[in-house]
């Protein structure tokens, strides 16, 4: 057991691995080269980092055209990364780049498909306030409110839906919680379909649009 554990912590202590594992935790499929670029290192040292991570089941690797693509495993995975990243000290930027990447991370971002950030909390909070979701401490549960506001707001959702939980994970840049798993993910398709939210430049970010402003704040009484 111990043996095992060693392992498998010895794999995540290496900056080239993590930083392939934070580079894919949107959930996305990222090339062995692009991965590479990201983390600084050659292709050839990517390749060696990149069979451990498959070896170890934390990714899966699949073939489209000429490429090989890599993805995290499942969710577990980017639970693990995002409370190593919780632990460790604030990040100390030393550029204007380093700077603007930061803050577009910290105001809202992708993790394994949902929004994370202060986006992420800010909504989290605002569905606990209007009762749409129940506060349980460590995850919450919708509630028939907040049931039929997903009618309402376009999210299609069982009705099982109501007793099933929503995981919370912890914010590593704003060091609070945000709703995850698959409830967090179609309201994050949902914002998305809406154009309040899209894509930023900055690689996971998220930027709110012009009218997502307007319509968070009427919707969620969110001021970003």
């Amino acid at each position: 057991m111990y043996k095992n554990l060693y392992s498998t912590s010895s794999l995540l202590t290496h900056p080239t691995r993590m930083a392939v594992l934070i580079a894919l935790s949107d959930g996305n499929s990222l090339p062995a080269g692009e991965l590479a670029q990201i983390a600084h290192v050659s292709p050839q040292t990517m390749s060696e980092h990149l069979t451990k991570l498959v070896k170890a089941e934390m990714l899966i690797k699949h073939k489209s055209g000429k490429h090989r693509y890599y993805r995290i495993a499942n969710s577990r995975v980017v639970e693990v990364v995002e409370a190593i990243a919780n632990l460790t000290p604030a990040i100390e930027t030393s550029s204007l780049k380093d700077s603007i990447d930061k803050q577009a991370l910290s105001l809202a971002r992708t993790c394994y498909g949902h929004v994370a950030g202060k986006l992420g909390i800010q909504l989290t909070e605002a569905l606990i306030t209007l009762e749409y979701i129940q506060d349980l401490g460590n995850s919450g549960k919708l509630t028939n409110k907040g049931f039929q506001w997903c009618q309402n707001f376009g999210l299609v959702l069982s009705k099982k839906s109501v007793q099933e939980s929503i995981p919370y994970h912890v914010d590593w840049t704003e060091r609070k919680f945000h709703i995850a798993g698959p409830f967090a993910l179609k309201l994050t398709k949902r914002l998305f379909e809406l154009g309040w939210i899209k894509n930023g430049t900055t690689r996971r970010s998220i930027v709110v649009t012009q009218i997502g402003k307007e319509k968070l704040e009427q919707e969620f009484n969110i001021s970003l």
